[in-house]
């Protein structure tokens, strides 16, 4: 069973119907004693930092995602759910994250001609591989829609950089049970398929 954490911020429909596609069991939760019957958890987002952090904790999930990882469950965070596992993002400004991996949630620096937010289609250079990229290949392509994007302390924990003009930014990361990505895999076809289909597939304890 893979819940998807309902927390007031999160594309859950289209996450839930991806996967469902992929013959995978799924649970959209709002409340967190339904963990217990969870295998594997995704971290859903889109909106403000700032909002999402807030409901996150006053809705109870903080404790119960440490829990969860700690006892060597996978997640994964998408989007705006990966910004909120760093310890602090700059959006709009300062506010405190999860914590559970080390860094900061920048905004893209303005260059002449550069759209943001960065909307559309982008390329992965795989940086390094770990079980949620089998299949996937460098230059395969994902949708993305965000202005912000993740710099972590411990570059190790990088699985794939995408560029956006100039800058080379963290596009995904992995950290032992914790994954997650900057684009949106159920909006990303073939290759967000695939990597769906990889997390259903990763054993958990």
């Amino acid at each position: 069973m893979i819940g998807i954490i309902d927390y007031g911020m999160g594309n859950l429909r289209s996450v839930e119907k991806a996967l469902e596609m992929l013959g995978a069991e799924t649970l959209i939760s709002s409340s967190p004693a339904e963990l217990a019957h969870v295998e594997k958890l995704i971290l859903p987002g889109v909106g403000a930092f700032r909002d999402a952090i807030h409901d996150l904790r006053q809705k109870g999930w903080e404790q119960p995602l440490r829990d969860h990882l700690a006892a060597g469950r996978p997640l994964l965070g998408i989007c705006l759910g990966l910004q909120l596992l760093f310890d602090v993002s700059y959006e709009d400004g300062e506010f405190e994250g999860l914590g559970l991996v080390a860094g900061e949630v920048r905004r893209f620096q303005p260059e002449p001609e550069l759209k943001i937010p960065h909307m559309g289609w982008n390329s992965l250079e795989i940086v390094h591989p770990n079980p949620l990229l089998e299949g996937i290949q460098a230059g395969d392509h994902v949708y993305f829609v965000h202005s912000y994007h993740v710099v972590p302390e411990d570059e190790s924990v990088i699985a794939t950089r995408t560029q956006h003009g100039t800058q080379s930014f963290a596009s995904s990361i992995a950290k032992d049970n914790l994954y997650a990505v900057q684009f949106h895999p159920e909006k990303s076809q073939r290759v967000g398929l695939k990597l769906l289909q990889n997390f259903a597939n990763l054993p958990s304890t």
